[in-house]
């Protein structure tokens, strides 16, 4: 018989894996790729029968938390499958502490540890997902993107003054850099012998570009050219940080190095841009 702590304790590992099972059900249904599909599926599974071990002790049958399932399936939706299982897998990793808190106590839980360090690991590993192959065409855009458009609007800034004219000036900057970008990305892929570089090539540019009008949209909304560029910095900081924590999450990195290393980069290349800029107005157009 489960005491006090421990019945709350089973019951909240419960509700979590009755809110695992129909993510991962949820997404399975979802999912067009029949290889990812069962992969789902089988996941779902699992979960289910870890609620029934669950429920064995604590004799109750509890609710999924839907907010969760609705979050998840955003976030699905948005980063991927892949990033969405190992997200949760992370979760999954808490969840294993308390398990084994308990399994010499009450043995029949100890399938469960089983399942998350071996069976659902497996899983994972075998999840075949388009985005993933093409994601150092799509850290090449980001990365460009953030690099020099930065630094080209921290230029602009000193240089130009009105917001507006910014903005116009950095989108054609954009415009034509996510297009150099993705023509030079086909030309270097298709260089190598990719059969893919039409994808590569796209990857590229449209990340590029989607960048572009983030960093952007501040100097067309507000006037004061200085408060905008704090603001679209920000929106770098943040770009950066999302998605290095998508990038450790998917390939098991560490996430700080990976975000400091970019930020550094890309605010580094701002703060001179920014200088070149003062000097251009204080010397040259004055």
């Amino acid at each position: 018989m489960l005491d006090k702590k421990e019945r709350r304790i089973f019951l909240k590992l419960q509700k979590d894996e009755a809110t695992a099972n129909l993510i991962y059900t949820k997404i399975s249904v979802k999912e067009k790729n029949s290889h990812n599909k069962e992969i789902l599926r089988k996941i779902a599974e699992e979960e289910k029968k870890h609620y029934e071990i669950l429920k064995s002790y604590t004799k109750t049958d509890v609710h999924p938390n839907r907010f969760t399932i609705f979050l998840y399936s955003l976030i699905s939706i948005i980063f991927g499958i892949t990033f969405l299982v190992k997200l949760l897998e992370r979760g999954e990793d808490k969840a294993q502490e308390n398990y084994r808190v308990f399994y010499e106590k009450y043995p029949p839980i100890l399938p469960i540890i089983e399942d998350e360090e071996n069976h659902e690991i497996e899983l994972i590993s075998m999840i075949d997902e388009e985005r993933l192959n093409y994601m150092g065409s799509i850290v090449l855009g980001l990365n460009d993107a953030l690099v020099e458009l930065t630094g080209a609007l921290a230029g602009f800034t000193f240089a130009i003054k009105t917001g507006s004219l910014i903005a116009l000036t950095g989108l054609i900057t954009g415009i034509s850099a996510a297009l150099s970008m993705g023509a030079s990305e086909y030309l270097s892929s298709k260089t190598e012998g990719d059969i893919n570089a039409k994808k590569s090539a796209i990857y590229t540019g449209f990340t590029y570009l989607i960048t572009v009008f983030l960093l952007i949209i501040p100097f067309f909304l507000l006037q004061n050219q200085f408060i905008s560029l704090a603001i679209t910095l920000s929106v770098a900081i943040l770009i950066i940080a999302v998605f290095n924590y998508y990038i450790s999450v998917t390939n098991d990195e560490k996430f700080i190095k990976k975000f400091l290393e970019m930020a550094v980069i890309s605010l580094g290349v701002t703060l001179i841009s920014f200088g070149i800029g003062y000097l251009i107005d204080k010397f040259i157009l004055n």
